[in-house]
């Protein structure tokens, strides 16, 4: 691409984003809405960060990150917002069913949209009455209801949220929180008589990269994401979240710059003056970073005091991916899969305390060709197949990796009852070196910090710099948290803290 001559004297309202995840073009998009002239620097060839696609030899595409799209409508007030129709850029689907979930038992159990058919389902399945199971999922949506004003749309760091209205909401639903417990002993208090929906429900905690047995009994509130407001498909796949917001944010004027990493976060007199890549200094009053917040303290702001409290918070889990082509289609399993190991808990033991992957780790198993065909090729599927793993600190990958990969094929083929291996037409591998080496994530971990304690989400680095007037934080590794809608919810709270 052509490259213009680096600058030094930008106009007053420019505004640097360090990041071309989906937390940073959103951001980017509702600075270019609030009049803002945004450049957004992004190291690799590409947008989209963990959220990239990758093509393996004989015609399989894979999305390379995230892979369950919920609270669409985060999405569309992008479009919205910039008096543009969400549905002329990008269009989405629900999902019914949601997940097919393969027990080490034998047992097989489907996920469907609707609560009181899933709640029918695990009657009939589980011999677990349909009523608790619509208990239990009321109570997770009165959670959510009640505290996602206050502890997802509103940053926790400043003194005016605790003023708001949506505060009453929230204590109005401590009752429902289960303040003093963990996810794990609320879900075994509502299923008594099943281990394996309480296995169900604890994995829950995974989405924010935590360990159920840990992680406080707030997080059960996770659940009504899925169940209660919809898990959704995107048209093209969920690389055409990012896509489409490029485009938008192209359309509004923002420029990005790929290959070009920023190297220095530039400060002067308690405020940032701009950033400093390969090619120049550009000045800049505003500067977000999109990067993980340990990477930007440690690299990017080397004459600044960091945060150490913050940076040393417990790490989430990582993932080790294998992108495999298949070569034959299996009707069983949707695009959401999910095929649980025998211990649990030993499998949150191995991450957690032990830094290693448990010998029989459950396996997801994500498909998109059977919604969109062009991602393998006919009579073939595309598998992206996931387990939760410790972040990178020094392991022996290369033999954890021949490990899991065996042990992976040994779950899924018995649950299949097929040789999964002689299946197999295409592969890569994404470990958590490679994570941390093409996103920037500190160590490989997903969500940045770890929610396995009470105070989690406080402790988690704000969306502002206390320090530092202009600096700004969206993305995973900051408030509210990983995963699309909060990196989403993270951009909304940024460009609200810019615009007072």
């Amino acid at each position: 691409m052509t490259r213009p001559n680096a600058s030094t004297s930008v106009p007053k309202a420019a505004a640097a984003i360090i990041g071309a995840g989906i937390g940073g073009i959103a951001t980017a998009v509702r600075l270019a809405v609030a009049g803002h002239r945004v450049t957004v620097f992004e190291a690799q060839e590409s947008f989209g960060g963990k959220m990239h696609q990758l093509e393996l030899p004989g015609g399989y595409r894979f999305d390379g990150g995230p892979s369950l799209f919920t609270l669409p409508e985060l999405v569309d007030e992008l479009f919205t917002l910039a008096g543009r129709n969400p549905a002329d850029y990008f269009r989405y689907q629900r999902l019914d069913p949601i997940t097919q979930y393969f027990f080490a038992d034998g047992t097989r159990l489907t996920a469907w949209a609707d609560e009181d058919r899933f709640a029918q389902e695990v009657e009939t399945k589980l011999g677990v009455p349909a009523a608790h199971v619509r208990a239990f999922l009321h109570r997770s949506g009165q959670a959510y209801d009640g505290t996602a004003g206050t502890f997802l749309q509103k940053s926790l760091h400043k003194a005016g949220t605790y003023l708001s209205p949506e505060v009453l909401k929230a204590v109005g639903a401590l009752p429902q929180l289960g303040l003093l417990s963990t996810m794990h002993q609320r879900h075994t208090a509502a299923f008594p008589d099943d281990p394996r929906l309480v296995q169900l429900f604890d994995r829950f905690a995974t989405y924010n990269g935590s360990d159920p047995y840990q992680a406080p009994a707030t997080l059960s509130l996770i659940p009504h994401l899925e169940h209660g407001r919809g898990a959704f498909y995107p048209e093209g796949g969920i690389y055409a979240i990012a896509q489409s917001l490029v485009r938008l944010a192209e359309e509004l004027g923002v420029e990005f710059r790929y290959q070009e990493p920023v190297q220095e976060i530039l400060t002067e007199a308690g405020r940032v003056t701009g950033v400093r890549t390969a090619h120049g200094t550009y000045a800049s009053g505003l500067v977000v970073s999109n990067m993980d917040v340990v990477p930007t303290y440690r690299r990017l702001l080397p004459t600044q005091p960091a945060p150490e409290r913050t940076l040393s918070q417990p790490r989430s889990s990582s993932a080790l991916i294998f992108y495999w082509g298949i070569g034959r289609r299996f009707p069983e399993l949707g695009v959401h899969n999910i095929f649980f190991s025998q211990d649990y808990k030993r499998e949150f033991e191995a991450i957690f305390r032990d830094k290693t992957i448990a010998d029989d780790p459950t396996v997801y198993v994500n498909i998109t060709s059977g919604h969109t065909p062009a991602d393998a090729p006919e009579g073939h599927e595309n598998w992206f197949v996931m387990v939760n793993v410790p972040h990178d600190q020094g392991q022996d990958w290369p033999a954890l990796v021949a490990r899991t990969r065996a042990a992976v094929l040994a779950r899924v083929s018995n649950a299949l009852g097929t040789d999964v291996a002689a299946l197999i037409r295409a592969e890569q591998v994404w470990d958590p070196p490679g994570i941390a080496a093409r996103t920037s994530s500190f160590g490989g971990a997903l969500y940045g910090s770890s929610s396995n304690n009470l105070l989690a989400a406080f402790l988690r680095h704000p969306n502002f710099s206390r320090k530092l007037e202009g600096l700004y934080f969206c993305g995973g590794s900051v408030h509210p948290g990983g995963g699309i809608p909060l990196c989403l919810l993270s951009a909304r709270i940024v460009s609200e803290l810019i615009s007072k």
